[in-house]
This record gives C-alpha cells, structure tokens and sequence, in this order.
C-alpha cells in the first residue's frame, strides 16, 4: 500500500561543509487518518557510493584506514578500517564514483562491479543514501598512503587475507557500517563470485 504524506514547510537551519534541514511533516497513520503536523532535523548528506575492493585470485580485500571526526569519542580512537566511499557529484554515474574513488582513496583500477545493496544509512536523521558495491581488482603493488590533500585526506591502504577481514568483523574491529556489510556479503557470496570469474576467465 502507498501511504500519503505532505511536507508542509522545509528550512534550512545550517550550511557549510554540510547541511542541517528542518523538515514539517505530517503522514498518513496505519490505523487511519493523518499525523499532526511534526518537526525532524535532518542532516542532508545525499547519496554516496561504497566500494569493497576484492582480489578473487588472492583472496584479499583492500581495506583503508583514516581519522573520522564522528568517531572521535571512540574508546579505540577515531581511526576507521573501511572500504572505500566517495558522494556521488552532479552528473557522475555510480560506477564512475566507484572507479574515481578507488584511484583517489586506493590506488587500485576496478575491473568489474558487482552490485551489493542500496540502502539508507540512518533515515531517522539523514539523507544519505548508500549504493554498495564490490570492485573486482588485482591488488598486487597495492599499498601506501593515500587521498586527496585539499580534502585533508590521510588515508592508509591495508591489502588484507579475507579470512583476516571476516575475523576482523568478528572480533569488532570493523565499526563502519557499509564494510561491515560489505565483508558479511562477500564472505555469504565468496564461493559464488570465485566461480564466476575463473568461469569468465576460460
């Protein structure tokens, strides 16, 4: 069923490097009739891509790491093992930032994308919409440091055994949401994506 919903007013409460939305809304109720009309801060962050880098003749996964200012009160420090991401820019496809930001974040070139999952990352508060992938490549030479300097980017490049990344999961040292969905799906679809390619390379 599609429920109906009205926005009644939308202003914008801040903007700088992001921007704070206050939304009026009020929607259709499951048991009938409408919602007063109510306020939500929304934080507009748009929609972005992921991308978990994977070697299938290797059996190792690009990771990166970096400083996140949102995980600065972390007991383990604000430093994040995490694929790579980038914001989609007007006229950019998905696949083009996936490609773009492997070169910036990685240094490593995508051979093939394999679509994971699109998903909003927390709708309770923001925009931001992911498009996940997994990037086929070949990780020889991959290493170093990384990123793009205007952008205050310090970005380390780990290429890691997949069994070490699926334990690193385990053991919680993954704390980003798209990795960690990412390296669950590859570990569920690794047999499968492993045949796929020996399959194409024959």
């Amino acid at each position: 069923m599609n429920y109906k919903w009205k926005l009644d007013k939308r202003l914008t409460l801040f903007e700088k490097y992001f921007q704070l939305d206050e939304y009026s809304v009020s929607h259709e109720l499951f048991g009938g009739g409408f919602s007063p009309v109510f306020t939500r801060e929304i934080f507009e962050r748009g929609s972005v891509v992921a991308v978990l880098p994977y070697d299938c003749a290797r059996a190792k996964v690009v990771l990166i790491e970096q400083f996140r200012a949102g995980a600065i009160d972390d007991p383990d420090g604000p430093w994040l093992v995490e694929c790579v991401a980038g914001v989609i820019e007007p006229g950019e496809s998905e696949q083009q930032v996936a490609m773009r930001e492997c070169e910036e974040e990685a240094g490593c070139s995508i051979e093939q994308l394999q679509i994971i999952s699109h998903y909003y990352v927390s709708p309770g508060g923001t925009s931001e919409h992911c498009s996940l992938y997994c990037g086929f490549v070949d990780s020889e030479g991959v290493a170093g440091i990384h990123g793009l300097a205007d952008e205050n980017e310090d970005i380390r490049v780990m290429v890691v055994d997949v069994e070490e990344a699926y334990a690193w999961v385990r053991a919680g040292k993954v704390r980003s949401s798209a990795t960690l969905i990412a390296l669950q799906w590859l570990e569920l679809n690794q047999a499968r994506l492993d045949q796929q390619v020996i399959g194409s390379l024959r």
